[in-house]
């Protein structure tokens, strides 16, 4: 009988990526597209009007909404969100010991 080691993340970011700093960008630019989509859906807003708001082509909106965020830096997902008239902050602090 095989024992297998499990490993254990502070985040499902963590276990996606190698990379702390990786994971955290990657954690930061799913927030603010999160925040993106769900004022585009509150608003009831086509990807062709978000697109024109936020000043990109609807595909640009399709590829948001598909999740591709490979695609998006963290700077043009928060000019988007400001385009929609969201407030984006970050806040710093150090991590807790393991």
């Amino acid at each position: 009988m095989t024992t297998t080691k499990r490993t254990t993340f502070a985040s499902v970011w963590d276990a996606i990526e190698d990379s702390r700093e990786i994971a955290a960008s990657l954690r930061l630019r799913a927030e603010v597209a999160n925040a993106i989509i769900e004022e585009m859906r509150r608003r009831k807003l086509t990807q062709a009007r978000a697109a024109a708001i936020c000043g990109v082509t609807q595909p640009r909106i399709s590829d948001l909404m598909r999740g591709r965020l490979d695609l998006f830096s963290l700077d043009a997902l928060i000019d988007m969100a400001a385009q929609l008239e969201l407030r984006t902050s970050v806040t710093v602090r150090r991590r807790r010991a393991a």
